[in-house]
């Protein structure tokens, strides 16, 4: 919408990690940005600002958003979240000051940006004060499926998008009422990923795509995959069209 401010905020999709699959619109945004904002965990590097590299102006001023925590509280917990709220809040006041002052921001965001993005805590508290544009991404799952070739539904067929950190008796279930699936948030949930498969009869033909698009992507039966934690870049997909090979 359109804010009193000067400043326009942009959400930039960078797609699912492969540069080129960036939109020529994502393109030409960082090209005209003062300001390139994206997430990282403190101490890594962005995974973002990696694939848009290319794409950065020379002299652009960078604003990294740092995460105060990941995996070090569970996240369900009270301390985690009051130290991720409270980070989306400064995070949000600091994209604002450039704001303020006149300048365009762009914030990267990896796949799409209201697509499990955390662009969109930065979007809930800002865009009602400033001029917004969200620039929308390949989201992971498409660009996995893609990459490995793998037709996952037709037809009729319910598709569900499930986080991983699900509780493991309710992953299972909603596992069993759909024809194809694509579980997110793999990491250190895959043996709970694995053994709600097996409980809702679904861990045959269930893929294993991890860095799919990227230079390092590997794919493999889930069933072949060896121990409990994968990396972040990761995710199951479990096919639904009957006519796949």
């Amino acid at each position: 919408m359109n804010g009193t401010a000067t400043g326009r905020l942009t959400g930039v999709g960078t797609g699912p990690g492969d540069p080129e699959l960036m939109t020529l619109k994502a393109v030409r945004a960082l090209a005209a940005a003062d300001v390139v904002a994206h997430f990282a965990k403190r101490g890594s590097p962005s995974n973002a600002r990696a694939i848009a590299q290319a794409h950065l102006r020379p002299g652009v001023i960078e604003l990294p958003l740092l995460y105060p925590v990941t995996t070090e509280l569970p996240h369900r917990s009270d301390a985690y979240k009051d130290a991720i709220t409270g980070f989306y809040e400064e995070a949000a006041a600091a994209v604002a000051a450039h704001l303020d002052a006149g300048r365009s921001v762009c914030v990267l965001s990896e796949g799409d940006p209201l697509f499990y993005g955390s662009y969109m805590h930065l979007h809930v508290r800002l865009a009602t004060r400033y001029a917004t544009e969200v620039i929308p991404g390949v989201t992971a799952m498409s660009g996995c499926w893609s990459a490995v070739g793998l037709p996952l539904a037709q037809g009729e067929d319910v598709l569900m998008v499930l986080p991983g950190t699900m509780d493991e008796a309710e992953l299972a279930r909603r596992l069993a009422d759909a024809d194809a699936a694509v579980i997110m948030k793999v990491g250190r949930n895959l043996g709970r990923i694995r053994r709600a498969l097996a409980k809702a009869g679904r861990l045959e033909g269930a893929i294993y795509v991890e860095r799919g698009t990227m230079d390092a992507s590997r794919t493999l039966p889930l069933s072949e995959v060896d121990g409990d934690a994968t990396p972040y870049l990761s995710l199951v997909l479990t096919p639904g069209w009957s006519a796949r090979p």
